[in-house]
């Protein structure tokens, strides 16, 4: 009887320290003991700060009933387009006629080399002509350049060989710069080159003096003063 007493007392012991065990060990957490109750801790709210709960406002998203603040360069974008669009138009030069563009075009000190190359042609070629004359000369050449048919350069084209009768030795003649007429041509070179007045030959490749008839198969555009202008 008294080990009998012994054993149940031992068994006791044993299953006791297993369930101090099995309680204190997360791995073997039980259900029960996830249930088991917990002590509530009573918290003073006066003592509770609350200064981290304030919500940084600058992160938040801008409100719409408030008027958007835009820099003053951003605002000056607009009226600077404008501007540029008004001085673009004030440049571009008014006249009644073809005579009076030419009075008005500014004469620059110095010509680059295809400008150059396009009033020289212009002077030699028909200084004689009338202004329309001039221009339908001019636009020949420009045609030619941006004709696959021919060099693609103003220069290239008026010197190419044997086309324009004034050129010898692949070099212009001296031209007398101080003349009304080197004036004018250039002015009608510039003005040919920016399209800033209407061509009477339009599309027009060749020309030819009035007074001889080569019998070109070509198609016949336009005779202006003593020129007869093809394509």
């Amino acid at each position: 009887m008294t080990n009998i007493l012994r054993a149940a007392s031992l068994a006791a012991v044993l299953m006791t320290a297993a369930g101090t065990f099995i309680a204190t060990d997360p791995g073997f957490a039980s259900e029960s003991a996830t249930q088991a109750t917990i002590p509530t801790l009573q918290i003073d709210r006066a003592m509770v700060d609350h200064s981290g709960d304030a919500i940084d406002k600058s992160l938040r998203a801008p409100d719409s009933s408030l008027p958007i603040q835009i820099s003053d360069e951003t605002a000056d974008a607009p009226s600077a387009i404008e501007d540029a669009i008004a001085d673009a138009d004030s440049a571009r030069i008014e006249a009644a006629t073809l005579g009076e563009l030419v009075l008005k075009m500014p004469i620059p000190d110095t010509l680059d080399a295809e400008t150059q190359c396009l009033a020289g042609t212009i002077y030699f070629e028909s200084k004689g002509e009338t202004l329309s004359g001039q221009l339908a000369v001019g636009r020949v050449v420009l045609n030619r350049a941006a004709s696959p048919r021919f060099p693609n350069s103003i220069c290239g084209v008026v010197y190419q060989r044997s086309q324009f009768s004034f050129v010898r030795g692949g070099k212009m003649p001296r031209i007398n710069t101080a003349s009304n007429s080197w004036r004018n041509a250039v002015a009608i070179a510039q003005i040919a080159r920016n399209e800033l007045w209407k061509n009477d030959a339009k599309g027009a490749l060749f020309f030819h003096a009035a007074r001889v008839s080569p019998h070109w198969r070509l198609t016949r555009i336009a005779q202006i003063d003593n020129h007869i202008f093809y394509r």
